[in-house]
């Protein structure tokens, strides 16, 4: 027995890996934009900053801005910013409501839209990154374009074998109805405003963003399975049975948690997968 365990260590080796991160991914310290006046009313903003024109890292600037001149939000803040202190700073913004979802980023480590997250919330300093895992087009700006492709694949619209039904909807120019009791299957799924930040906090997703669908997309195919109006559920569970698709999702539960409109992307997984079995 010894001698045995004596040959196996003999012949134990070890193999060394050596990891090299690529050209400028790593984040340096940047510019420090201090107020001048004596306000004691500031906060400092931390804001990730890379432009693919300059062949340079990506840094992390400072800002400290007068909250006795600003609106309380997070996007107010970047906002301000833009206007008066760094007009090359690059974000997306459109409704400030939490309606369009453009806002989204990575605020204080959390997944979150900057309309929607009040600076009051956050005890030291802001930090601002642009939602993870995705290209980044520029500063807080990140490429969509693949989910956005995800999305399609789904078909998120309508669909019918029913031909003539939808013929003689047209014609008489009536509406496609539900009972309130279908309409309220949809609950939970429709608030949905695409703007990925379940889909970007997700590790499945991290790792496995060429084949699994992601929550967001997910949780918009689990809108059209539950209409009643579209006749095509079993074309969508099929086309969704896949081991990449919808079964890297774990229930982690992190896309809840990150959720700025209170959705829980996890649970509509959970019932796509059952319907897949009752359907059969």
């Amino acid at each position: 027995m010894c001698n045995l365990l004596h040959q196996e260590k003999e012949y134990t080796s070890f193999i060394m890996v050596e990891f090299i991160l690529p050209k400028n991914s790593k984040v340096v310290k940047g510019i420090d934009h201090s107020l001048k006046n004596n306000s004691e009313n500031t906060r400092k903003l931390i804001i990730y900053r890379w432009d693919p024109e300059e062949d340079k890292n990506p840094r992390l600037d400072r800002y400290e801005i007068d909250l006795n001149k600003c609106g309380p939000m997070v996007l107010d803040a970047l906002i301000k910013i833009k206007n008066e202190i760094d007009t090359t700073l690059t974000f997306r913004r459109s409704c400030r409501e939490g309606v369009c979802g453009s806002c989204s980023m990575n605020i204080d480590g959390i997944n979150t839209l900057a309309c929607l997250k009040p600076m009051a919330e956050i005890k030291k300093d802001i930090t601002i990154y642009p939602l993870p895992h995705m290209r980044v087009i520029k500063d807080l700006v990140p490429d969509l374009k693949k989910a956005y492709e995800q999305l399609e694949s789904i078909k998120p619209w309508l669909s019918s074998n029913n031909s003539n039904k939808i013929d003689v909807i047209k014609k008489d120019k009536r509406e496609n109805k539900q009972t309130p009791e279908e309409r309220a299957k949809l609950d939970g799924t429709w608030e949905c405003i695409l703007c990925f930040c379940c889909t970007t906090s997700c590790p499945s997703y991290w790792w496995n963003s060429d084949e699994y669908l992601g929550p967001a997309v997910l949780l918009q195919a689990s809108r059209w399975i539950n209409d009643s109006r579209d006749n095509k559920k079993k074309e969508r569970l099929k086309e969704l049975n896949n081991s990449m698709k919808l079964y890297r999702c774990h229930s982690i539960m992190n896309c809840a948690r990150s959720c700025p409109k209170g959705l829980n992307p996890a649970k509509a997984i959970a019932e796509i997968k059952k319907a897949i079995v009752t359907e059969k």
